[in-house]
């Protein structure tokens, strides 16, 4: 049986791979994405997350990672603590913060995603 928490690390590892694709099959139809700054998913759905999220962080970022460390569940709520690491294609400066996830799972598939990490890092790292 799959778990909220094996669907946030498939995630995660799809991510990680760069499979945009493979990530937004394990999205709801009507996800709700709530990410950090400067990001703005205009909607629900995984077309608005690709579009508001994913294709502008892979635009900015190099290739990145996403590596959880503590897992807190509940039901179908999953936190997820770790670190978030790239280099910025612009600065050439590297990323390498903390973040705390939040997600909810539904049927399998995440339908609700709340983003916080140490934006005064990410901001540092932005700017030459």
């Amino acid at each position: 049986m799959t778990t909220p928490t094996d669907v946030v690390l498939a995630l995660y590892a799809r991510l990680t791979a760069g499979d945009a694709r493979g990530a937004l099959a394990l999205m709801t139809d009507d996800i709700e994405w709530i990410p950090m700054m400067d990001y703005t998913v205009d909607g629900r759905g995984p077309q608005k997350v690709l579009e508001g999220m994913l294709i502008p962080a892979m635009t900015e970022w190099e290739t990145f990672t996403l590596t959880p460390s503590e897992f807190v569940a509940e039901g179908h709520k999953v936190v997820s603590i770790g670190r978030f690491r790239s280099p910025h294609r612009t600065t050439g400066k590297s990323a390498d913060v903390n973040y705390a996830h939040v997600w909810e799972v539904r049927d399998g598939k995440i339908s609700k995603f709340r983003q916080y990490i140490d934006t005064a890092a990410i901001e540092a790292v932005r700017h030459n």
